[in-house]
């Protein structure tokens, strides 16, 4: 079967790219082992997150690595075999983590965010997906006076960037959240703009629903190898799965984590690396029903109320992507957690473990790419691709069709790391 277009990766971003390219007049695939919203894209915290102006640089203070050191941390925790195996990505990230180049690199990342809400209502309309969503913002907690104070400075500058927020002392968040239990805050941040969303799996979905209703096409299928087509430069893709062969004009990866292992036979191998989180859902009941994703600042983990329960999410493990699980960061979080809210009977037997496709500048990967015709890359996007999906599928649809640009992908070019 022969399409304009094959989309390989069918969370969030590669759904999007898949819907964008439909609705603008192209013949697609979408082309995935697993059906849409059911890997990555299932275990986020559900936040469309507008505030998300800034990144997460590796840190560069000794007493924040002496404190990241003894490995027990309820924010980020590492393995050695995967510090031993991303060894020169995290050279990288941690190179590109001065304050100098994280300035010019939030500067860049921030011309996608503002595009994030717009972009995700024009395929929640289109979906009739509006019952997933929340407009009232999220708040993020603070232990610390100090952690407090700061993040209110930033936020203040921030409404430049079209960031909103309120200030809340802790009576006011008692108020809004009264079954939580906000002994050892001093306060919080309510982002205003940002948006919640009760099922990321299921606004997937809905997404990749409506692209099938516009005639995309979904395919479940182990993808085993891509190829230009008959063998020629420019003259097409094929790609070849367990079930069948499929022939597209153009090729888009937007596999996540798994996209180095689709493109490095075709000789690219950009320093993608994995960061892992776990998330486990507890029942809901008069006592524990919150309204707002509660994100505890100073321990890195978040309380979220979804249709499955309140999501217990962690902050990230560096681990290989085929590591087996260690619960060790979500029983720390758990302890925690459940001194904020009443949290008795879980909803799963076992919690879910998901990885997240990173890069060393904390920029994704979107464009064409550099050794091949007609292939272009849209992955990378760390924590991000639940927000950023909509505006990275638009930007892959212009890109496809030779339109102009709502965003200037030059920053996000695949060649950036070859040229240093």
């Amino acid at each position: 079967m022969r399409y304009d277009v094959i989309v390989i990766g069918a969370g969030m971003v590669g759904t999007a790219a898949a819907w964008h390219l439909q609705n603008n007049g192209s013949k697609v695939l979408l082309l995935d082992r697993k059906l849409p919203g059911l890997e990555t894209s299932y275990g986020n915290a559900g936040l469309i997150q507008r505030e998300a102006v800034h990144t997460h640089p590796f840190p560069r203070q000794i007493t924040e690595m002496v404190r990241v050191l003894p490995n027990q941390g309820t924010d980020i925790r590492y393995r050695i075999p995967a510090l031993l195996r991303y060894h020169q990505a995290l050279l990288q990230y941690w190179k590109y983590s001065t304050p100098a180049s994280v300035k010019k690199i939030e500067s860049e990342w921030q011309t996608l965010i503002a595009h994030c809400t717009s972009e995700h209502q024009k395929m929640i309309e289109a979906s009739n997906a509006d019952e997933l969503i929340t407009r009232d913002g999220w708040l993020q907690l603070h232990r610390s006076e100090e952690t407090l104070k700061k993040a209110v400075e930033t936020a203040v500058i921030d409404r430049e960037k079209g960031v909103e927020h309120r200030v809340l002392n802790l009576e006011e968040l008692k108020a809004l959240e009264p079954n939580a239990n906000f002994d050892g805050f001093v306060g919080a941040i309510h982002w205003l703009n940002s948006w919640q969303v009760s099922n990321p799996s299921a606004l997937v979905k809905a997404y990749a629903k409506n692209f099938e209703e516009i005639q995309g096409t979904i395919v479940e299928s182990n993808v085993q190898e891509i190829q230009p087509e008959n063998g020629e430069e420019g003259a097409g893709w094929k790609v070849i799965t367990n079930k069948e062969t499929y022939y597209s004009d153009h090729l888009v990866i937007a596999a996540g984590p798994w996209s180095n292992e689709l493109i490095q036979p075709l000789g690219y191998n950009l320093p993608l690396f994995p960061m892992r989180g776990y998330h486990q859902h507890f029942k809901v009941s008069d006592k524990n029903t919150i309204h707002h994703s509660m994100f505890d600042m100073d321990k890195g983990f978040v309380m979220g109320p979804m249709q499955q329960g309140i999501r217990i999410t962690t902050g990230a493990e560096m681990t290989t992507m085929n590591a087996p699980k260690n619960f060790g960061q979500l029983k720390t979080v758990l302890k925690l957690a459940k001194k904020i809210l009443p949290l008795e009977d879980a909803v799963e037997s076992e919690a879910w473990a998901g990885s997240r496709p990173c890069m060393p500048d904390m920029k994704p990967v979107i464009g064409p790419a550099d050794k091949h015709d007609k292939l272009w890359f849209a992955f990378g996007h760390s924590h991000q691709g639940f927000t950023l999906g909509p505006i990275t599928g638009r930007l892959v649809e212009e890109l496809i069709h030779d339109k102009p640009l709502t965003v200037n992908v030059e920053p996000f070019n695949a060649t950036r790391f070859s040229k240093k």
